[in-house]
């Protein structure tokens, strides 16, 4: 079964739109240097139905277990850290 990683992303108040666009550069990043991850898309939300969150991302992958290879992987984790300290998250993961 294939799975989708989806992440909701509300940037804090005082996070630039540079430092947004840096975040977004290295989350596009990850498509090239993970192993496992079969597409990433990413972008901002132009409707009001987000509640406050502004940008959002889905990463398919074809199993869990390239998921579980994805989340403790070092270039994964080198983005994430900045990105949890400028953003609030919403994590889902689900199989289909």
């Amino acid at each position: 079964m294939a799975v989708e990683h989806m992440v909701w992303m509300k940037f804090r108040p005082g996070v630039s739109d540079a430092q947004i666009q840096q975040h977004l550069k290295a989350l596009a990043g990850l498509a090239g240097t993970v192993p496992g991850i079969a597409s990433l898309r990413l972008g901002k939300n132009f409707t009001d139905r987000s509640g406050g969150y502004t940008h959002g991302m889905i990463v398919t992958f074809a199993s869990r277990k390239e998921l579980d290879a994805y989340l403790p992987h070092p270039q994964h984790q080198a983005v994430a850290g900045p990105l949890k300290r400028d953003a609030d998250l919403l994590v889902m993961d689900f199989e289909w």
